[in-house]
């Protein structure tokens, strides 16, 4: 495979701004940062709705090609 056809191949697989949030947000949180409740249940609620609408995704997807 030649460089060009493997950066392209690099960018169709990059995760892109929601999964680097969501993958940011289950990883350790930044030393520097303080801690705040609200902004952690923020979050928390994030990653539960993303979950659910990918889950709705799949499901709907899985019925129409059935």
């Amino acid at each position: 495979m030649s460089d060009k056809n493997n950066n392209r191949l690099k960018e169709f697989f990059q995760l892109g701004e929601v999964g680097r949030y969501f993958f940011r947000v289950f990883g350790k949180p930044d030393p520097n940062q303080k801690s705040n409740f609200n902004l952690r249940m923020m979050h928390g609620i994030n990653k539960i709705s993303i979950l659910i609408f990918l889950g709705a995704v799949i499901i709907w997807v899985i019925k129409r090609l059935t």
